[in-house]
């Protein structure tokens, strides 16, 4: 009894992981491209920066809508 219920604590601790680190990386992704479009005004964007901003554009929307899709099935 002790076993499964040590098991549940710990699949439960890894998803509350799981959950804050995507957290984290969105809110890094989303100031990364708000850094990339202050800089974007400023000056032209290199090869890699346009890169970065075009994927980070994508990647938030995607998983937005991948979101989407698994929480509420539209």
């Amino acid at each position: 009894m002790h076993k499964v219920r040590r098991r549940t604590l710990v699949i439960n601790l890894l998803e509350n992981v799981y959950e804050m680190s995507i957290a984290v990386l969105l809110l890094c992704s989303f100031l990364f491209y708000r850094h990339l479009k202050k800089t974007k005004r400023e000056r032209k964007l290199s090869v890699f920066e346009h890169a970065m901003y075009l994927i980070t554009q994508i990647a938030v929307f995607l998983w937005l809508a991948s979101f989407l899709l698994l929480t509420y099935g539209v």
